[in-house]
């Protein structure tokens, strides 16, 4: 007999719960500093949910990366013929999605070998292109591999500042992270994106 539709799957919902408590801790504390115990208690399941679902800490922390990573490239359309609105669009979901920026820092802590493959990176790679390639289109370009670190630059500039709020404070000052000075901060960096498209 089929489960009927008007119950929720009960495996699903915990997994889900693993997931979102997961996102938090890692956020907070890395791969190294998140305590799986802590996950298990926010989830309101028993820690051994986390194994049976995800096998161990480590791949649970890149499912997690990889379901944030996902939810951004839904949120933010392709780049298209303006890189300016481009970078103001990610630089509003990371302003938005702090744990964004800091879930792919931690990962580049725990993946810092230089040879260190990331899980699914096949996967990532063709969304980059896909991006570089949405640019070179749009700004009547090849997608080459200028474009795709043209790509990169205006994806580090949008992320900065959600990165390093404290250096915003430093170099832009106090008022940088208030809601007029990241007003401010997106409209220079659309105007340096536009003056550099132009040259």
């Amino acid at each position: 007999m089929p489960p009927r539709k008007d119950v929720k799957d009960p495996t699903a919902a915990t997994k889900a719960a693993l997931l979102e408590a997961a996102r938090a801790e890692f956020a907070a504390y890395g791969v190294a500093g998140a305590r799986v115990d802590r996950i298990a208690d926010r989830a309101g399941v028993n820690k051994e949910r986390i194994y049976g679902h995800f096998g161990s800490k480590e791949k649970l922390f890149d499912t997690v990366v990889a379901a944030a990573l996902d939810e951004a490239t839904e949120a933010v359309a392709m780049p298209g013929d303006d890189p300016a609105d481009y970078v103001s669009r990610l630089f509003d979901y990371y302003a938005a999605h702090p744990d964004v920026v800091r879930l792919m820092m931690w990962e580049a802590l725990h993946y810092r070998s230089e040879d260190a493959l990331l899980p699914g990176q096949e996967r990532r790679v063709d969304k980059c292109h896909s991006k570089t390639v949405s640019l070179a289109a749009g700004l009547g370009r090849e997608p080459d591999a200028a474009m795709a670190r043209t790509l990169f630059t205006l994806i580090g500039m949008a992320m900065w500042p959600s990165a390093m709020p404290q250096l915003a404070r430093i170099t832009a000052g106090e008022d940088a992270t208030t809601s007029e000075g990241r007003e401010a901060l997106r409209g220079h960096l659309m105007e340096f994106v536009r003056a550099a498209v132009r040259d």
